[in-house]
């Protein structure tokens, strides 16, 4: 699913201030010549494997970023995952619950690649558990009824890959990997909202009216997953620097919205932005403002669905500590088992 931004920093730090702060301190000689290679590896647009020499500073921030990504997979599930028992036919329950499993698998996708930089599964929970860890801001919302789970799919999902196919290109070999089968799957489930959006707007005047009111109150939000303005982004420019980001968030941003007003138009709905209009000169639509102070302080906690969200991990989390420790405990005595017959 997923994805605004990742540079917005975790809850130990200032949210709309944070930038990547450059700590001067004089390289020693070994250090300085592991940094020009890595710095010649990025400058030829080359992959940063686990083993190799990297700064600090470019390992915590793909820590921080892939394992942001992770939680927003699998906290993802949770708005879609609401309807699973309630999908109008048989046939929309199966799309959705593999949809749902599909999430799930990104976020071990992504926890695996974080954990090749250093740090555990249990520490990147820990941190979304106890709220220092961020996720995506835009599974703060509800979903309300159906057409919601079709928007999700056509509009989420379509930021979610607008943002996600240049990480194919991320320049840390692990998370470029896992983001190929991350894409993939993501074009289905836009896919798939997209067509069941159309079906309901082939429907009644009260299931068009459901589809165009589920587009009004996400449009703004799915705009503002790109994060904040690049001149209100300091990370992004480091980012860019270390080929972590491909492209600033607002160029990604003005391309989901040249994308998505033609299917608009197709489908039959609105979107809601009455300064939204072709700009001849730059060849590319003009919009409006978005609300940021509301962005901000969902993704500091206030939104209408932070709480019920962390909550329900948290009970995930503590009803299945006997599923972990009983897997454990089995790999335990497979391991005995197999030094014994080797003893």
């Amino acid at each position: 699913m997923y994805t605004q931004s990742f540079s917005v920093p975790d809850g130990t730090e200032d949210v709309k201030s944070v930038g990547l702060k450059a700590v001067p301190k004089a390289l020693s000689a070994q250090d300085a010549a592991l940094q020009a290679a890595f710095d010649a590896r990025i400058d030829a647009d080359g992959r940063i494997e686990p083993r190799e020499w990297m700064p600090e500073a470019y390992r915590k921030t793909l820590v921080r970023q892939i394992s942001q990504h992770a939680h927003s997979e699998i906290v993802g599930m949770l708005p879609e995952g609401n309807w699973i028992s309630r999908a109008p036919s048989l046939k929309r329950k199966t799309i959705l619950i593999a949809k749902v499993q599909d999430e799930a698998g990104h976020g071990l996708y992504l926890y695996s690649a974080a954990e090749t930089l250093g740090t555990s599964r249990d520490q990147m929970l820990d941190a979304l558990h106890s709220g220092k860890a961020k996720y995506s801001s835009i599974f703060n919302y509800p979903t309300l009824n159906w057409a919601d789970v079709g928007v999700v799919g056509w509009l989420v999902d379509g930021a979610a890959i607008m943002n996600q196919v240049p990480l194919c290109r991320c320049s840390y070999g692990p998370y470029a990997r896992a983001m190929v089968r991350v894409c993939k799957e993501e074009s289905f489930h836009q896919r798939q909202g997209y067509e069941a959006l159309l079906i309901m707007m082939q429907g009644t005047a009260e299931q068009k009216a459901m589809v165009q009111d589920a587009v009004n109150r996400w449009w703004w939000k799915c705009l503002a997953m790109f994060g904040p303005p690049d001149a209100d982004s300091p990370n992004s420019a480091q980012g860019m620097r270390w080929g972590i980001k491909r492209i600033s968030n607002d160029d990604l941003r003005q391309k989901f919205v040249d994308a998505t007003v033609p299917q608009a138009k197709v489908l039959g709905v609105t979107l809601p932005d009455p300064d939204l209009k072709w700009n001849e000169a730059r060849q590319a639509h003009d919009y409006g403002q978005i609300d940021w102070d509301e962005f901000w302080a969902t993704v500091n906690g206030n939104g209408p669905c932070n709480k019920e969200r962390l909550g329900a991990r948290v009970k995930a989390w503590n009803d299945g500590a006997w599923v972990r420790e009983a897997a454990l405990a089995h790999a335990k005595k497979q391991q005995q088992r197999q030094m014994k017959e080797a003893a």
